[in-house]
């Protein structure tokens, strides 16, 4: 068994979605008329979704990130805003077991003996680096980072000063005079594009192939990754990247269902909105028998590029249930979507103009390229 797959099947990977859902929303002009089927990864996503009124399928094959969405939406309907911040902003409390106590009985069986083992990951005291965020495999790698850039290259003073930057200048002033050359050395990049560390990421083979086949390799894609992000967004308004800086999330830096005014409205009904399937995306589709209006398959294709058969098999199943016109968004490590079918290409109509300004602004800005399209008639 490959790297990846021993980590996907036996591994919380993701303790916070990697997709930027502000563009997720400017792409696909969600509301409450809408009917989505999205990966669940940490379920941040399927949240803010939810928030527009839209009803939500978090389809995810691994039980663990299921299991993550429902303690959240089990955290909305029995806590208050405090102790859920505490949990799923903070990182973690001294309380965690006190404030899981009241969550409890609103989870599924699987769900219950997950957590009752692994609410550890929000106890300061015995999670790694006193914070959820540092748990998971995801938070294992970021962790690592942090240790590198405090311990090692002795960069914390120029970490602080990037997140305490009043300008664009100023944060890349700190970044291209210490940080880019110490943290993004060739034999830094290299063990970061090891086969171990990509699927402690979540990066599949065929994705990290893709990837290292960018003029530079993987190094030079890194490198023009964080170029871009730090070149039009604060780090300090970046949750995407600071959460794994501080360990935790700011209030006035977080996903939007961590915004208080959006917490009352999920405890007030919209979080009933998300409902979550363990499943392949084919077999969560083969099952559905109400139409969708859109789809965020995340990065997922790029697992099955180069397997024409389960590319064309998933995505028969996804026009089987299918509105008319529904819109279909999803990311790639690759420059383009040139691995999709033929005949599956040629039954969309992709806004590639569109996907490529708001690729642009992408707070994430780890992927190759961004794809919107429509189901042609």
């Amino acid at each position: 068994m490959s790297w990846f797959g021993v980590v996907h099947r036996h591994s919380l990977i993701y303790n916070q979605c990697w997709e930027d859902p502000a563009i997720d929303r400017q792409a696909l002009r969600l509301s409450a008329a809408d009917r989505v089927l999205v990966i669940t990864s940490a379920g941040c996503n399927a949240l803010d979704y939810a928030l527009l009124g839209a009803r939500i399928v978090a389809v995810d094959c691994n039980p663990r990130q299921n299991h993550l969405l429902e303690l959240k939406q089990a955290g909305i309907r029995a806590l208050d805003f405090a102790a859920f911040f505490e949990l799923f902003g903070g990182g973690g409390s001294p309380r965690a077991r006190e404030i899981y106590a009241a969550v409890r009985p609103g989870l599924s069986g699987a769900s219950r003996r997950f957590w009752d083992v692994e609410i550890r990951l929000f106890d300061p005291f015995r999670a790694r680096g006193g914070s959820f965020y540092y748990g998971g495999t995801c938070g294992l790698i970021a962790f690592g980072v942090r240790a590198y850039l405090e311990r090692i290259a002795r960069l914390g003073g120029t970490v602080e000063r990037m997140l305490a930057a009043a300008s664009i200048e100023e944060q890349l002033d700190c970044y291209h005079g210490k940080l880019r050359p110490r943290l993004l050395r060739d034999d830094v990049l290299g063990l970061v594009g090891s086969p171990a560390v990509m699927a402690l990421l979540g990066v599949p083979a065929p994705q990290r192939r893709m990837v290292q086949a960018f003029p530079g390799g993987l190094a030079r894609f890194i490198r023009s990754c964080l170029d871009r992000v730090l070149s039009h967004v604060l780090l300090r308004d970046n949750y995407f990247w600071n959460v794994y800086l501080r360990g935790g999330y700011a209030p006035e830096s977080c996903p939007e269902y961590l915004k208080r005014a959006n917490f009352e409205r999920l405890k007030a009904g919209l979080v009933d909105n998300v409902r979550r399937v363990t499943a392949t995306v084919t077999d969560c589709l083969r099952r559905e028998r109400e139409r969708f209006t859109a789809f965020v398959l995340l990065d997922h294709m790029d697992w099955m590029a180069g397997q024409a058969s389960l590319l064309r098999e998933e995505w028969r199943a996804l026009f089987g249930v299918a509105a008319a016109g529904a819109r279909v968004i999803f990311r790639s490590g690759g420059p383009d979507a040139q691995f999709l079918p033929p005949d599956v290409a040629e039954r969309l109509v992709f806004d590639a103009p569109r996907a490529a300004a708001l690729h642009r602004l992408d707070r994430v800005g780890t992927y190759g390229s961004f794809h919107l399209a429509r189901l042609a008639a």
